[in-house]
Protein backbone atom coordinates (compact mmCIF):
# COMPACT_ATOMS: atom_id res chain seq x y z
CA UNK A 1 0.00 0.00 0.00
CA UNK A 2 1.17 3.50 -0.82
CA UNK A 3 -0.37 6.74 0.40
CA UNK A 4 0.28 10.44 -0.07
CA UNK A 5 -0.21 12.37 3.16
CA UNK A 6 -0.23 16.10 3.82
CA UNK A 7 1.33 17.53 6.98
CA UNK A 8 3.18 20.72 7.78
CA UNK A 9 2.24 22.24 4.41
CA UNK A 10 4.11 19.49 2.54
CA UNK A 11 3.14 16.20 0.89
CA UNK A 12 4.88 12.87 1.56
CA UNK A 13 4.63 9.55 -0.27
CA UNK A 14 4.62 6.81 2.39
CA UNK A 15 4.21 3.08 2.78
CA UNK A 16 4.28 0.88 5.90
CA UNK A 17 7.66 0.70 7.72
CA UNK A 18 8.86 3.95 6.10
CA UNK A 19 10.73 6.45 8.29
CA UNK A 20 10.21 10.09 7.33
CA UNK A 21 11.07 13.51 8.75
CA UNK A 22 8.19 15.96 8.94
CA UNK A 23 7.75 19.44 10.37
CA UNK A 24 7.62 19.47 14.16
CA UNK A 25 4.56 17.74 15.61
CA UNK A 26 3.41 17.73 19.23
CA UNK A 27 4.00 14.48 21.12
CA UNK A 28 6.55 12.46 23.04
CA UNK A 29 8.88 9.84 21.60
CA UNK A 30 7.07 6.53 21.27
CA UNK A 31 3.63 8.16 21.03
CA UNK A 32 1.18 7.13 18.32
CA UNK A 33 -0.12 9.77 15.91
CA UNK A 34 -2.71 9.64 13.14
CA UNK A 35 -2.49 11.51 9.85
CA UNK A 36 -6.00 12.15 8.53
CA UNK A 37 -5.26 14.29 5.48
CA UNK A 38 -4.73 11.56 2.90
CA UNK A 39 -4.60 12.73 -0.70
CA UNK A 40 -4.12 9.39 -2.49
CA UNK A 41 -4.10 5.67 -1.71
CA UNK A 42 -2.74 3.09 -4.12
CA UNK A 43 -1.85 -0.59 -4.14
CA UNK A 44 1.77 -1.61 -4.79
CA UNK A 45 1.08 -2.48 -8.44
CA UNK A 46 -1.05 0.69 -8.94
CA UNK A 47 -4.12 -1.28 -10.04
CA UNK A 48 -6.37 0.16 -7.30
CA UNK A 49 -5.89 3.92 -7.00
CA UNK A 50 -8.15 6.19 -4.93
CA UNK A 51 -7.87 9.96 -5.29
CA UNK A 52 -9.19 12.44 -2.76
CA UNK A 53 -11.26 15.48 -3.53
CA UNK A 54 -9.07 17.03 -2.04
CA UNK A 55 -8.76 14.45 0.79
CA UNK A 56 -10.10 10.95 1.36
CA UNK A 57 -12.42 11.22 4.35
CA UNK A 58 -12.36 7.58 5.52
CA UNK A 59 -8.61 7.00 5.19
CA UNK A 60 -6.00 7.29 7.94
CA UNK A 61 -2.30 6.64 8.34
CA UNK A 62 -1.05 5.56 11.76
CA UNK A 63 2.53 6.30 12.80
CA UNK A 64 4.86 6.25 15.79
CA UNK A 65 7.11 9.16 16.79
CA UNK A 66 10.72 7.99 16.80
CA UNK A 67 12.40 11.25 17.84
CA UNK A 68 12.10 15.01 18.14
CA UNK A 69 15.25 16.81 17.01
CA UNK A 70 16.74 19.72 15.11
CA UNK A 71 18.25 19.62 11.63
CA UNK A 72 21.64 20.76 10.45
CA UNK A 73 22.53 24.43 10.73
CA UNK A 74 21.73 26.64 7.77
CA UNK A 75 23.91 29.74 7.64
CA UNK A 76 22.42 33.02 6.48
CA UNK A 77 24.86 35.67 5.22
CA UNK A 78 23.90 39.23 4.31
CA UNK A 79 26.45 41.51 2.66
CA UNK A 80 26.31 44.94 1.07
CA UNK A 81 29.31 45.85 -1.04
CA UNK A 82 31.27 49.01 -0.16
CA UNK A 83 29.06 49.73 2.89
CA UNK A 84 30.88 47.66 5.55
CA UNK A 85 27.69 45.72 6.20
CA UNK A 86 28.07 42.00 6.98
CA UNK A 87 25.65 39.90 8.99
CA UNK A 88 26.02 36.16 9.59
CA UNK A 89 23.30 34.15 11.30
CA UNK A 90 22.39 30.50 11.68
CA UNK A 91 19.13 28.56 11.96
CA UNK A 92 18.31 25.00 12.95
CA UNK A 93 14.81 23.80 12.06
CA UNK A 94 12.93 21.46 14.41
CA UNK A 95 11.63 18.20 12.94
CA UNK A 96 9.86 15.03 14.02
CA UNK A 97 10.96 11.64 12.72
CA UNK A 98 8.08 9.18 12.41
CA UNK A 99 7.74 5.55 11.35
CA UNK A 100 4.61 4.64 9.39
CA UNK A 101 2.83 1.69 11.02
CA UNK A 102 -0.21 1.07 8.79
CA UNK A 103 -2.44 2.63 6.17
CA UNK A 104 -6.19 2.34 6.73
CA UNK A 105 -8.36 2.93 3.67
Amino acid sequence: MIAVIKTGGKQYKVSPKDKIRVEKLEGEEGAKIVFDQILLISSEDAKDVTFGDPIIKSAKVEATILRQARGKKVEIVKHKAKKRYNVKRGHRQYFTEVEIEKIIS
